[in-house]
């Protein structure tokens, strides 16, 4: 088995350490930042020993995982690594330096790898004496636990380094996708409707976030609500996702950020993390009551739906995957009840098409324009799955 490298010693950098080191391959993890370093192989111990005794792990296993990870603030270390996966902050000229400098340590196969979960692999590539063997793996946090990874080649990308790079992450367990290199790649991209429709519904007065999210969960099966949801990842995280995807679209009106989020990212209210975001998590604060109106509920999950099937629709007449991949990683990525096409068979194209047509009109905004490829379907009377 090659040797893993990991860049970054945070949640993300230390869950993909414990996947390769759990399916036996040696690994270094790189930190410049000794003290978390520390607290990395420091969590590392506390999570084998859960795993130990909700047996799930035996203790020869555990002890096996856990010396088969070195933790180095020497990059050095990566000279002998087959593929190294970087987890840093999300800055183009930081991952740039740091590939360049990469190339000059590790060997010329060395796969090398960015867990970017929006920034261009193309770009991060264009740094590198061999940009051929440049990729992105995108991990989901926490990635011991989420099963899928987006595999993202850039234009100057080998197809050696895909198949590869491939074969290795199916190896380890987890369901791959295969997308272009455009920004917020498949979940990232497809999921802003998610968020960015339900925080206009609420800045419209339409409904709170603890009726939208009993909206969403009630009548669409989601396991957890949108505004649930952003305060778990983070609003910080949450927010600079959706900026970055906005303009590296060009400032498309569909991932247009809110007010209110940036408000929130500014004072800092992160959401779980921080002890407060849309919902407050101090310990005695008052959980507040939805607004159980079936057709209000009905209406918000429809609304929501709509924008999240066009989009997934749009990213299939695109060409950003196949259907089967973007269904995949909408289930598998961001727990999804359904894929959206299948979903969009189910629901109607007709249906999602009707809901934003009244939206276009109402608004007069290009955020509600229909897909052009949802246009042809209704056209030719045409499913995704038939």
């Amino acid at each position: 088995m090659i040797q893993i490298g990991v860049i970054g010693s945070g949640a993300m950098g230390a869950g993909i350490a414990q996947v390769a080191a759990t399916v036996g391959h040696s690994v270094v993890v790189y930190d410049n930042n000794q003290a978390a370093l520390d607290k990395a192989k420091s969590n590392l111990e506390t999570t084998l020993k859960k795993l130990i005794e909700k047996q799930k792990l035996t203790e020869q296993s555990a002890k096996e995982i856990s010396a088969r990870i070195q933790f180095v603030n020497d990059l050095n270390q990566f000279k002998s690594c087959g593929l190294v996966i970087e987890a840093i902050i999300e800055n183009l000229e930081i991952k740039q330096k740091l590939f360049l400098e990469l190339e000059t340590i590790v060997s010329d196969d060395c796969i090398l790898a960015s867990n970017t979960s929006s920034l261009s692999i193309a770009s991060i590539a264009s740094a590198c004496k061999k940009p051929g063997r440049v990729i992105g793996i995108h991990f989901f946090n926490p990635a011991p636990l989420m099963p899928l990874v987006e595999i993202i080649p850039s234009l100057l990308t080998d197809d050696k380094i895909i198949s590869e790079s491939k074969k290795i992450i199916d190896s380890w367990g987890k369901v791959t996708v295969l997308t272009k290199d455009t920004p917020g790649f498949i979940v990232n991209r497809v999921a802003r409707s998610y968020y960015g429709e339900s925080i206009r519904i609420y800045e419209e007065g339409m409904a709170d976030f603890a009726t939208i999210d009993w909206a969403m969960k009630t009548f669409g099966g989601f396991k957890m609500g949108p505004f649930e949801l952003m305060d778990f990842i983070g609003n910080d995280i949450n927010f600079k996702v959706t900026e970055s995807v906005w303009t590296q679209f060009f400032y498309e009106p569909r991932f247009k950020p809110s007010l209110t989020q940036k408000r929130l990212y500014e004072a800092k209210l992160f959401g779980k993390k921080s002890g407060r975001g849309y919902y407050n998590y101090v310990e005695g604060a008052v959980i507040p009551e939805p607004n159980k109106n079936e057709e209000l509920g009905k209406y918000i999950f429809n609304r929501v739906i709509s924008m999240l099937i066009n989009e997934a629709v749009d990213s299939y007449y695109l060409k950003l995957a196949s259907k089967e991949d973007l269904d995949l990683a909408m289930t598998k990525g961001v727990n999804y009840p359904k894929g959206l096409l299948k979903w969009a068979d189910e629901i109607g194209l007709q249906n999602a098409y009707n809901t934003l047509d009244v939206l276009y009109e109402l608004y007069n905004e290009e955020r509600y324009r229909p897909s052009i490829l949802m246009k042809m379907m209704l056209k030719d009377n045409k499913k995704f799955y038939e």
